[in-house]
C-alpha cells in the first residue's frame, strides 16, 4: 500500500488488504504525524486516472487539517520510513526520539490480574480469522483489563496490525487507550513499544520475546511489558507491578 498525505508520497508498505484507511491514521499516529481525529480532514483511496482501478485501491491519501504537519517534519519522515515485507513500515527512530517527540510516562494503574493476562493469546488466535484460512499472517489485540476483546487486526506484519488497532482507536477519537491491554502474536520489537507508548496502553503482551531496546522503552515509560505469555505463564520484563498476584 502507498501512502500520501496530500499530493505527496509518503510510503509504501507491504500489507494485507483490510483495515487501509485505520493502517494509514495509525501509521502517522505513531510517527508523530496526527495526535487525534481531529488532525484528519479526509482519508480516502486514490482516483488518479492513470491507475487501473484495482491498484487505485492500494493508494491511500490522507488529507491533514492546516497547520498539522510543516514541510519541513514531513522531509525529515519520509527519509526516515523504510519498507519491509515482514514488518511493514517502521520508524527509524530511538529511544531518544520518542523523548524529543515529547512521549510522557505512563500514569499508574490499572492493575491486571495474571490470569487474565494469561488468557488473552488463546482468545486472540480464536479472532484471527485469515490465520485459520491461510496460517501466514500476523495479528495484535486489544483488550480490556477483564479481557474483555475490543479489536483485533491481522496484517503480514506485526507493525502493521498494531497501526491498524491504533488508527481503530483514533479514528473513533478513543485515544489515549489508558484501561487497555494489548497483545500480539510474534515477538515484541522497539516499535511495537513505541506505537504503545504513543497510545497510552498501558501494558503489552506477547507469546514471544521482547528485544532489550523495547525492555529499555518499556522502563522508562512506565509500561508493563511481559513475554512468552504461553501455557498459563508469563514472564515480567518490566511494570511487573500492574500484574496484580505475579
Amino acid at each position: 500500500m502507498e501512502l500520501r498525505l496530500g499530493a505527496r508520497r509518503l510510503a509504501v508498505t507491504m500489507r494485507t488488504p483490510g483495515a487501509d484507511f485505520e493502517l494509514a491514521a495509525g501509521l502517522l499516529h505513531g510517527e508523530g504525524i496526527v495526535r487525534s481525529v481531529d488532525d484528519i480532514a479526509a482519508i480516502r483511496y486514490c482516483v488518479d486516472p492513470l491507475l487501473d482501478e484495482e491498484q487505485r485501491y492500494n493508494v491511500v491519501t490522507v488529507d491533514l487539517e492546516p497547520g498539522v504537519a510543516d514541510t519541513a517534519t514531513l522531509d525529515q519522515l519520509t527519509r526516515g520510513l523504510v519498507t519491509s515485507s515482514s514488518c511493514g513500515v517502521c520508524g527509524k527512530g530511538s529511544l531518544e526520539s520518542l523523548r524529543i517527540r515529547g512521549a510522557s510516562v505512563l500514569p499508574e494503574g490499572p492493575t491486571v490480574a495474571a490470569r487474565v493476562v494469561a488468557g488473552l493469546p488463546d482468545l486472540l488466535r480464536q479472532q484471527q480469522r485469515v490465520f485459520d484460512r491461510t496460517g501466514g499472517l500476523h495479528a495484535a489485540g486489544l483488550f480490556s483489563t477483564s479481557g474483555e476483546v475490543l479489536a483485533v487486526r491481522e496484517d503480514v506484519g506485526r507493525h502493521n496490525a498494531v497501526d491498524k488497532l491504533v488508527g481503530w482507536a483514533l479514528l473513533r477519537g478513543e485515544l489515549p487507550l489508558r484501561e487497555t491491554l494489548l497483545c500480539v502474536s510474534g515477538r515484541v520489537s522497539f516499535e511495537i513499544v513505541q506505537k504503545a507508548v504513543s497510545a497510552g496502553i498501558p501494558v503489552v503482551a506477547a507469546v514471544s520475546a521482547p528485544s532489550s531496546l523495547a525492555v529499555s522503552v518499556a522502563s522508562e515509560f512506565g509500561l508493563t511489558l511481559l513475554g512468552f505469555v504461553r501455557s498459563g505463564r508469563l514472564t515480567a520484563y518490566a511494570g511487573e507491578q500492574r500484574i496484580a498476584d505475579a
